[in-house]
Parts: structure tokens; C-alpha cells; sequence
């Protein structure tokens, strides 16, 4: 009898251990998502003129994706499609949302009806906090699973000093720069939760490309530094006559400037989190995300800003492309690249995917992206290398070598070889010879939305939005 009883309570230390274990072995989740930010500015992407070395330590020690993409150029849109691997035509979400939605009585989450990711994870044992910048409703108030909530009151940057920030409940204003109070939470969370797994939302105020914050000489530890650059990474062009506002910034050098000291400020803050990571012993079962919500054209084709900046919505290549960098030492080898084309909408079923919740991913209403998983195991993949785009009444598609816009219901529509014209000077959408391309990407871009757009939120078919009528607004 007491040979079963020992063998019994053995099965039963090993159940428990094993258990323990594979509890310690559940892997954190930081994501960093920074704020009109487009790939080109990184070094681990090409550029040669603005610091970012820990950034480009993290594409290093990662896999970096060469050719990711945002599913629409917009702050509140791209976020909630981060969060919920939906695109605007499903979540709803097409434009920036209005202030009466973020704050006072009528505030409420735009994405509260949908399963989003700090949902789920909340649901299977993770603590989740937010550091940064909200900007989809009710920003007083923890959302979506979160349990810390460190927030900006509002959406869009106009100063990175005296700012309205958001702490336990109530607006106050915040004396020191954004971005290292942003940074600084960051830290205080993962202090507090490295016993247990934890889901981290990094979420910069900056770099911020737009109105007064470039108008200005930025103010952080940059700042001399980038006073007498020729900031030659920012194109030289002629003012796009589409673009609507932003038009001061164009060939301005002390806008640029100030931009690069903004990513260089953010730069900063990633170093620190890194190093506090480290220093917990959290580095190695920690899965580290680092993407934008929207590139940034800062003089590419003439414009400055994102497609909302131009009459026609534009789609150039600078305002949708965006930095994708994954890294995980337990799993991901360092130094690696993808060429596959990856988009905001396939995050979520990848992240879930990744740390092993593949069952709990959402199946309504059902996601227009995919797990990429198997990339970052180096494993390999079956993947089409198709992306697609919508902003109000704008809707692109993207190929390796094709880039076709249409706009509903009059145009102008454009079409583009990107593998000969990356820089897309000339617009082919009325040459016959290429109307065969055309009207095969025109089916696929159809087929899409027919596939994956809610009627309710459809712009195509006068759907609604939450967000603000870019269009009608104006």
C-alpha cells in the first residue's frame, strides 16, 4: 500500500510541476506600436541618417518584415484593426474617431462588440496593460481587458510637453515629455507583473509627422543633434497639387528635422524597455511586436502626411507601409527577413497563433487575415502575396509588381508597375495594354469586399462609420 501511495503522490508532484512549468513557459506579449511612422526612417530598413539603434537591435535579434502594411492610413481605423483583425468595412472604424467619442457622456469603445486581442488574452491568464495612446473611445476608462490603463486623453499630438494624459480615471497635465512618461509606465507595469504573463500595449504618442509638433523645432536630447543635418533620407519634390493640408512641411527642412528627433526620442524609450526587460529575466519568453499604425510620406510624391492629407484620399507607398519586426529568442532566429507581403489584419491570428492560442482565435464575424506563425518558426508557409487597402471611398490593391486604386464611384482610379516605378510617377490605368492586369485586380479587390465588408459599415454601399466623414467633412 505504501508503494502505490508513493507512486500516486509522484504522478501527482509531476502533474503539478509539469503544470508550473508550462505556466512559467507562457510567453509575454509586448507590443510597441508607434504613431505615423513609416519603415523608411529605420536603419534596419535603409535609412542612414537617423538613430535608431534599438530598434534596428531588435530587427537583429528578430525577424524583420520587408513588406508590411497597414489596411488604412488613419490612427483609430489601423489600431482597431490591430486589435481586432478586422478590416474598417467590419469593425467600422474609418477615419479618426471625434472627441465627443473619446470623452464625456457619449464616449464609448468602438470596438467593444468584437472579441480583440487584450480580450482574449485577459480570458487565458494574462494581465493586460496599456501604456500610450488609445484613440478608439471611452479613454477614461480601462477597455478590452486591460487592468492598468495609462492613456492620452486625446487622439491626435499637438505638444509633447504639458500634455493631457489619463491616470487612474482622471485627466491631469503631465509636465514632462510624452514619450519618456509613456516609457516610464511601461516599465512600472512590467515591474509589477513579471511573476505572471502579461500583454503590454506600447503605444507611442509619437514620431507624430503632423501640424505644430513639425512646425516646431523639436525639443528632446535629439535636438542638437539633428540641427545641422541635410536630412537627405526626406525626398526633394514639388508639392503634390492633390495635397490639401501639410503643404508647409514639404522640402521644410526644419519639419524634418523635427521628425527625426521624435523617432529618435521613441528610439530611446524601446532602449529602455528593452534593458528593463532584461534586467527582469523576462527577455527570452517574451514575445516582442514592434509595427506602426501608418507610414508617413514626408515629401515622397510630393506629399506630407498620411492619405487623409490629400483631395483625392492617396495610397502612396510611404503613407501605407510600415515596419514589422517580431522577436523571441526562445523561438525566432535572429537576423532573419521576410519578403512576404503581411499586413496589420493577419497580427492578431498570427500573435495568437505564436503563443499557442490558435482556438481562441475569432471566427465571426470572420477575419479577413492569416496567421503567419510558421515565418517567425522558420518553418515554411503557403502565402499569397496580396494586400488590400481602404480608406472612406479609396480602396487599393497590392502585388509584388501590380498597385491598382479605385475610388467609388468616379475615380480617378490609378494603376502602377511597382516593380518598375517603386516611386509611382506613372499612372497606366488608361493604357489598353494593361487592361487585362486591371480587370483581374479589379475582380480580386471586388471579391474581397464582397467577401469580408459588413453592409452596415460598407462606404461602397453608404455604410456608416463611427469614426469622423473625412470626406463629408470637408
Amino acid at each position: 500500500m505504501k508503494t502505490i501511495f508513493r507512486k500516486l503522490l509522484a504522478i501527482v508532484c509531476l502533474s503539478v510541476l509539469s503544470t508550473g512549468f508550462a505556466a512559467e513557459k507562457k510567453p509575454n506579449v509586448l507590443f510597441i506600436l508607434t504613431d505615423n511612422h513609416g519603415a523608411w526612417t529605420l536603419g534596419c530598413y535603409g535609412n542612414k541618417e537617423i538613430l535608431t539603434p534599438n530598434i534596428d537591435k531588435l530587427a537583429a535579434e528578430g525577424i524583420l518584415f520587408t513588406r508590411a502594411y497597414c489596411n488604412n492610413p488613419v490612427c483609430s481605423p489601423s489600431r482597431a484593426t490591430f486589435l481586432t483583425g478586422l478590416i474598417p468595412s467590419q469593425h467600422g472604424v474609418h477615419s479618426y474617431i471625434p472627441a465627443a467619442t473619446q470623452l464625456g457622456p457619449k464616449a464609448y469603445s468602438t470596438i467593444k462588440e468584437f472579441r480583440t486581442l487584450p480580450r482574449i488574452l485577459s480570458e487565458n491568464g494574462y494581465t493586460c496593460g496599456l501604456a500610450g495612446k488609445w484613440h478608439l473611445g471611452n479613454n477614461d476608462q480601462p477597455q478590452e481587458g486591460f487592468t492598468y490603463w495609462f492613456t492620452k486623453a486625446g487622439g491626435h499630438t499637438d505638444k509633447f510637453y504639458n500634455d493631457d494624459l489619463i491616470w487612474e480615471g482622471k485627466v491631469y497635465k503631465e509636465p514632462r515629455y510624452t514619450t519618456d512618461v509613456i516609457t516610464d509606465h511601461a516599465v512600472k507595469f512590467m515591474e509589477q507583473n513579471s511573476n505572471r504573463p502579461f500583454f503590454l500595449y506600447l503605444a507611442y504618442n509619437g514620431p507624430y509627422g503632423l501640424g505644430s509638433v513639425v512646425a516646431e523645432e523639436h525639443q528632446n536630447r535629439h535636438t542638437a543633434y539633428y540641427a545641422d543635418k541635410n536630412m537627405d533620407s526626406f525626398p526633394r519634390e514639388k508639392v503634390s497639387p492633390w495635397l490639401k493640408s501639410q503643404r508647409a512641411f514639404v522640402n521644410n527642412l526644419k519639419s524634418m528635422r523635427s521628425y527625426a528627433a521624435q523617432v529618435s526620442g521613441v528610439d530611446d524609450g524601446i532602449g529602455r524597455v528593452m534593458e528593463k526587460l532584461k534586467a527582469l529575466g523576462l527577455d527570452k519568453n517574451t514575445l516582442v511586436v514592434f509595427s506602426a499604425d501608418q507610414g508617413l510620406a514626408a515629401g515622397h510624391g510630393g506629399y506630407w502626411g498620411m492619405g487623409d492629407h490629400a483631395r483625392p484620399l492617396h495610397t502612396h507607398e510611404a503613407t501605407v507601409r510600415i515596419p514589422m519586426i517580431f522577436r523571441n529568442p526562445a523561438e525566432i532566429s535572429a537576423g532573419k527577413t521576410s519578403d512576404l507581403m503581411v499586413e496589420n489584419y493577419d497580427f492578431l491570428p498570427t500573435v495568437l497563433d505564436y503563443i499557442g492560442l490558435k482556438d481562441k482565435t475569432p471566427a465571426s464575424p470572420p477575419l479577413p487575415g492569416k496567421s503567419f506563425a510558421p515565418v517567425l518558426r522558420g518553418e515554411p508557409i503557403q502565402w499569397d502575396n496580396v494586400i488590400f487597402h481602404e480608406y472612406e471611398n479609396t480602396r487599393m490593391i497590392r502585388t509584388p509588381k501590380w498597385k491598382l486604386t479605385r475610388r467609388h464611384p468616379y475615380g480617378p482610379d490609378e494603376f502602377y508597375d511597382i516593380e518598375n516605378d517603386p516611386d509611382e510617377k506613372e499612372n497606366l490605368i488608361h493604357f489598353p495594354e494593361h487592361g487585362p492586369q486591371i480587370k483581374e485586380l479589379t475582380a480580386q479587390l471586388k471579391d474581397f469586399f464582397a467577401k469580408y465588408a459588413d453592409p452596415k459599415y460598407d462606404r461602397w454601399r453608404d455604410g456608416a462609420t463611427k469614426g469622423g466623414d473625412i470626406l463629408k467633412a470637408n
